[in-house]
């Protein structure tokens, strides 16, 4: 039997490094998880698209807890990331409606690629 095949749009990745569980990471992954499952977000949710992972250290270990996001560019360029620190529930919630529904990603509390800081 061949394995089954879930379409996502996006794929979160929340950092669960020893920094950012001592900054509650293991109850945001949690939270968010319960909530993309209410939401019918989940990809194994009829309409669902995202993918929520628990991560290694995502280097943003002294404002944690951060999260990580891959999705296709909605403007057809590829694969866009985000990625986030300090990331409190109501944000996360944002961020993936914001992936589920190919919307411009929220801009607060970005860092690294794409923060529209220049290096």
């Amino acid at each position: 039997m061949p394995a089954k095949y879930f379409r996502t749009n996006g794929h979160l990745l929340v950092c669960q490094g020893p920094n950012c569980q001592a900054r509650g990471s293991a109850l945001l992954h949690r939270a968010l998880w319960n909530h993309l499952e209410r939401a019918s977000l989940a990809y194994y949710k009829r309409g669902g698209t995202l993918r929520l992972t628990e991560s290694g250290c995502l280097g943003a270990c002294s404002y944690g807890p951060a999260l990580c996001v891959y999705r296709a560019d909605p403007a057809g360029a590829g694969l866009e990331e985000a990625w986030y620190a300090a990331v409190d529930f109501p944000l996360a919630a944002r961020v993936a409606q914001a992936v589920h529904d190919g919307a411009p990603l929220p801009a607060e509390h970005r860092y690294g690629p794409g923060d529209g800081t220049q290096r």
